[in-house]
């Protein structure tokens, strides 16, 4: 559940948040997440590959986050995008498409039962990804872009903004005023890493709370991008996927409502940001770790 605010101000708009979620159940589920709990009602996994790539490794991936969260009891929502339109060479692969992909992503979501979450750069993309997902995500790089996030807004669908890169926690505020100011309901912020120079990202764990605070809106870590090296790959991003269970460890105790991981059967192999995915072998046991964590915490006494 989320961590008690820091402020009178924060305790009040975490609950108009909660209060905003469980009215805007029946919007936001148009994909399969239909007849579900409101999402991010409890702690919340997002994962799955960065790109959408063939059926058959998207299907794999989506039933296998899909038994995890059976044998869990986790929530879980397959992510993946259709077309990585900020990445860094030029001959990088983007992805099959917003056509075909919200196709492919609607195929996952029918053979795994799971709620899904793309990503959006564009403001015309906006409502034809919101006749398929359950959450549209707002790209770091494009957190401040005001027509994006008020087309985002305007759908209906829950709405993930990742915080830029190089924006403190609080000036998130401005963003999120700016999607639900165009009708979302149900809104989500993400940590992603703070740029440390050049080349390098850092996480600050004080940001879950100052996001909430600042926002009312629960937070998540994004666990895998935050261990990017951004540039350090011959001009494209490279990455320390060795960091990433001890970050997800940190930031869980730290607070963080939900997590994101992006997660693939053979990282070396994907198209994009294999050197900064976890092994989707090695998914289960770090969750299991995670929920212990959670366990542990609240049965001394909760965060505060």
């Amino acid at each position: 559940m989320p961590q008690r605010p820091s402020s009178p101000e924060g305790a009040e708009a975490l609950e108009a948040t909660q209060e905003r979620t469980s009215e805007a159940t029946a919007q936001a589920a148009s994909g399969p997440a239909s007849d579900a709990a409101p999402l991010f009602s409890d702690f919340t996994l997002i994962a799955g590959p960065c790109l959408l790539e063939e059926d058959d490794l998207n299907l794999r991936v989506g039933e296998a986050l899909a038994r995890i969260s059976e044998r869990l009891h986790l929530p879980v929502i397959f992510k993946a995008s259709y077309d990585k339109a900020n990445r860094s060479r030029l001959d990088a692969p983007r992805g099959p498409g917003i056509d075909e992909g919200l196709r492919r992503l609607e195929r996952v979501g029918k053979a795994s039962g799971l709620p899904l979450l793309t990503d959006v750069h564009e403001p015309a993309q906006a409502a034809a990804a919101a006749e398929v997902v359950d959450v549209l995500q707002i790209p770091a790089f494009l957190s401040r872009q005001t027509d994006l996030v008020l087309a985002a807004g305007a759908t209906g669908a829950v709405v993930n903004v990742k915080k830029g890169q190089w924006m403190a926690p609080e000036e998130l505020k401005a963003v999120v005023e700016k999607i639900r100011s165009s009708g979302a309901a149900n809104v989500v912020v993400t940590e992603r890493g703070t740029f440390f120079g050049y080349g390098s990202l850092v996480v600050d764990f004080r940001s879950f709370r100052r996001m909430r605070d600042a926002t009312g809106c629960q937070a998540v870590f994004d666990g895998t991008h935050s261990v990017q090296r951004p540039g350090k790959a011959d001009g494209a991003s490279g990455g320390d996927p060795e960091h990433i269970p001890a970050l997800v460890r940190a930031a869980v105790a730290a607070g963080c409502d939900h997590l994101f991981l992006e997660t693939h059967p053979e990282p070396r192999s994907a198209p994009s940001d294999g050197s900064n995915m976890l092994p989707l072998d090695r998914l289960e046991d770090l969750l299991r770790q995670v929920l212990a964590i959670r366990t542990a915490v609240r049965e001394s006494g909760g965060w505060s």
